[in-house]
């Protein structure tokens, strides 16, 4: 009687199973087609010597693109490749120092607004609509937004700043090298922090009240009722809403590119792959470049994804 039951639950599960593959058959051959087709087609480039203005005439070069060693007349040896490029090296420090900064502050703002706003006050539904129309307005109309908020001759911040007393005379927010990185910094916080909001707060509505009423019951303070009850309660959520933020900041470039143009005091991966692709007419070059950017973004969400279910089960 068990190993009938244990039978058909097994041939339920396989149905299920087949079932469901059945359903995601679809997305997925759109996802080939629109995600892997490209994707791989830039792979194989990068292998090549192709130019943007003939694409045929290719030839195939090998890891040259990402590697290679030349050895000059006067016996001088040289290395060329993406991997040796300081420019490359230069986006990929900038792209990780503004994912760490952005999404650890975006994190930390939004963990305080969803706080505020699960809250009971009068007008919150009003509140709630209105913390989300940072995040609404499209990044390109952000981005020119704060372009002239933050110019140094004609930008209110910088008026305010000086009607305070906190600078002594305007400041080329975008154009100068001490500043470029934090306004983009200050730019991306204030559009994503509702999203990060957004996520934590839906966590925050599923909690069950009798948890925290029994905690305060004993006497447990505020703060000891959030670090104790709610966020343990909330971290497969914040983790999730983590993931999906991390990965969209290492692919920032719309924001970048139109607040800090040909600056390499903050350009991404994605504008220099954007750069050699089309500006400088080094299409192959660029493609090595998109295939170590994707790499990046896969081995980083592997790991995300690894130590997320490490912290599901409990740390085992």
């Amino acid at each position: 009687m068990v190993s009938a039951v244990a039978a058909r639950r097994s041939r339920l599960m396989r149905q299920r199973v087949r079932w469901a593959w059945l359903f995601l058959a679809p997305m997925l051959l759109v996802l080939a087609a629109v995600a892997g087709w490209p994707l791989m087609r830039s792979v194989y480039f990068s292998f090549t010597d192709a130019s943007l203005a003939d694409l045929d005439a290719r030839q195939w070069v090998g890891f040259d693109n990402y590697f290679s060693v030349l050895r000059m007349p006067s016996g001088r040896v040289l290395y060329d490749g993406l991997l040796v490029d300081p420019v490359w090296w230069r986006a990929v420090w900038n792209t990780a120092l503004f994912a760490v900064i952005s999404v650890t502050c975006e994190t930390i703002l939004g963990m305080v607004v969803a706080l505020v706003l699960n809250a009971n006050f009068p007008g919150r539904g009003i509140v709630r609509a209105a913390i989300l129309i940072p995040w609404a307005i499209p990044t390109i109309v952000s981005a020119k937004m704060w372009q002239w908020m933050l110019n140094d001759q004609f930008g209110i911040i910088n008026v305010v700043l000086l009607n305070l007393g906190l600078i002594h005379a305007k400041i080329a927010w975008t154009a100068s090298a001490d500043t470029a990185m934090v306004a983009v910094l200050i730019v991306d916080i204030w559009k994503t922090t509702p999203f990060m909001a957004l996520l934590i707060l839906a966590a925050l509505q599923m909690l069950p009240r009798d948890i925290i009423e029994v905690a305060k019951l004993d006497g447990a303070s505020a703060w000891q009722v959030f670090w104790w009850v709610t966020l343990p309660l909330i971290r497969p959520a914040v983790m999730v809403a983590v993931i999906f933020r991390a990965l969209d900041a290492l692919r920032i470039f719309d924001l970048i590119y139109v607040l800090t143009p040909n600056n390499l005091h903050t350009k991404s991966m994605s504008v220099f792959v954007r750069e050699n692709l089309f500006e400088f007419d080094k299409f192959a070059y660029g493609s090595a470049a998109s295939t170590l950017l994707f790499l990046i973004v896969a081995l980083l969400t592997i790991a995300y994804i690894l130590i997320g279910r490490v912290s599901l089960d409990g740390g085992r």
